[in-house]
């Protein structure tokens, strides 16, 4: 018996290996520059150039609207999840349309950077300083004013959010 968990044990690190891919974690501030540029940790970087990441507004919190960044995977699974809604959704021609005209791929330059789109550094209120916040699978470019608020709120739901994990 102890073999067999032995060997599903090595298989599931194995596949672990196998299937790598970046986690976003954590928390880091950085400025943003004239060209409205942002370091991207070196822990989050893509480990191939040219990878292009797709950038967009995301509206869902109240505190104010964010950059949510998701890596091709990401993104590949996002727009599967919006093809299977129903045809006749409204919510689905909404949010091809929404997330279509609200975003942009964005790679990063040799020093590690993404630029931010004017209108969306606009619209996400993002000038001199940004929070980068790890989702685990992508990541979020905060205006550092309104991620306080989104922390604040976050501490709240914690405790509840958490009674899933046990």
């Amino acid at each position: 018996m102890i073999e067999s968990v032995f060997k599903i044990t090595v298989n599931k690190m194995s596949d672990a290996k196998q299937f790598a891919q970046t986690v976003y974690n954590s928390c880091f501030r950085h400025g943003v520059d004239e060209k409205r540029r942002v370091q991207i940790p070196a822990k989050w970087r893509p480990e191939d150039e040219g990878v292009e990441l797709t950038m967009m507004l995301w509206p869902k919190h109240n505190a104010g609207m964010c950059l949510r960044v998701l890596p091709p995977a990401q993104m590949a699974q996002l727009m599967a999840d919006i093809d299977a809604m129903p045809k006749g959704d409204e919510k689905k021609i909404y949010l091809k349309r929404f997330i279509g005209s609200e975003s942009a791929q964005v790679t990063l330059d040799k020093a590690g950077r993404i630029c931010v789109p004017d209108e969306m550094a606009r619209k996400a209120d993002i000038k001199d300083e940004v929070v980068l916040v790890g989702l685990l699978d992508r990541f979020e470019i905060w205006n550092p004013v309104r991620y306080d608020k989104v922390k604040a709120s976050d501490a709240v739901l914690a405790h509840e959010a958490f009674k899933f994990m046990e």
